[in-house]
């Protein structure tokens, strides 16, 4: 049979799944009655995030957003498409009790009064940790969950892979998909005059920001710990991952235009050059690389917001963790 019929065969028969698939309900803005509130411990204040109580028979998928965004469109930040992300898996089968979303910045409203907060202290990895833990432990106990899923976007996915090295917590993640995220760091953090990131208005990510400090280069610290010598921390241990990533424009890792966004000099946090369009890469994960993601983005245009967001990245999350399409091989 060519490539293209099986390809054929197979998306006809994902179409007529997901037609004859009955939506498990609406993925709320909300947490659960009986869920313990848990404190944001950079903004004093409890975390925002979606789930639903009911039975639970499948593994539950914890949605993360990535830095300077929400699980859920807030008054102060428009986009918040993990929200819509778990509605498809709900669409197509998942129960709203199983698909979770955990709010780590709050609504956004504070950087109203201070753009430069957008890469301080209270957005990196590391200060966010905490909560990502005990948001997980707390869904399991509500759960009664062995293991999660996690789904991650850009600053999600190092926050998932900080919180499983700080743990050793790889056995409790069955399946973990990582969207777009900075695992070689991200271009914004350069001297380079050209780097108009390092403005107040842009966010402030200057060389010394909390934020550059942790993903201004490759070489940083929190990246050669997290990522080991050598990359041979980039995948350990049992969870299965799946990258998916730019090819073609990404503003955080590619020196182009990404939609509106103008590009800045490839450039590191150490003043040099440095190429970091596979900057979400894993080493020995699946990966699948898109272009033309900037379609899904429907106000920057960016390829880098836009793949969230995309049917593609949907569905191949979808799949990866549904076990009708991996089977039963855990």
């Amino acid at each position: 049979m060519k490539p293209w019929i099986r390809y054929a065969a197979a998306l006809a028969t994902f179409v007529t799944a997901a037609a004859a698939a009955q939506a498990a309900g609406l993925v709320g803005n909300t947490l659960p009655p009986g869920l313990p509130s848990i404190e944001d411990t950079s903004l004093a204040r409890p975390l925002i995030g979606f789930g639903a109580a009911g039975p639970v028979t499948r593994t539950p998928v914890i949605f993360i957003h990535g830095n300077n965004d929400t699980p859920f469109p807030t008054a102060c930040n428009p986009y918040g498409r993990v929200q819509a992300m778990a509605q498809y898996f709900a669409d197509n089968g998942y129960s709203t009790s199983e698909l979770w979303g955990v709010g780590y910045q709050g609504d956004q409203c504070d950087l109203a009064a201070d753009q430069t907060r957008r890469s301080s202290i209270a957005h990196t990895n590391a200060a966010n940790v905490p909560d990502l833990r005990r948001f997980v432990r707390a869904v399991m106990d509500f759960t009664g969950a062995k293991r999660v899923d996690i789904v991650g976007h850009s600053l999600g996915v190092t926050l998932a892979r900080e919180w499983m090295r700080q743990d050793e917590v790889q056995h409790m993640v069955r399946r973990f998909v990582a969207i777009d995220g900075p695992n070689h760091g991200i271009l914004n953090c350069s001297p380079d005059p050209a780097n108009y990131w390092q403005a107040p208005a842009a966010g402030g990510f200057t060389p010394a920001s909390d934020v550059c400090q942790e993903l201004g280069s490759p070489d940083s610290p929190f990246l050669r710990l997290l990522n080991g010598r050598n990359g041979r921390n980039e995948n350990d241990g049992p969870t299965r991952v799946l990258v998916i990533r730019n090819g073609d424009a990404s503003f955080i890792y590619f020196s182009v235009q990404d939609g509106s966004v103008a590009p800045v000099p490839a450039v590191d946090s150490f003043g040099r050059p440095t190429d970091f369009s596979r900057s979400a890469s894993l080493r020995g994960a699946r990966e699948i690389v898109l272009t033309g993601q900037g379609a899904y983005d429907p106000i920057l245009r960016t390829g880098h917001l836009g793949i969230l967001n995309s049917p593609q990245t949907w569905q191949a999350a979808f799949e990866f963790l549904d076990d009708r399409f991996r089977g039963k091989d855990d």
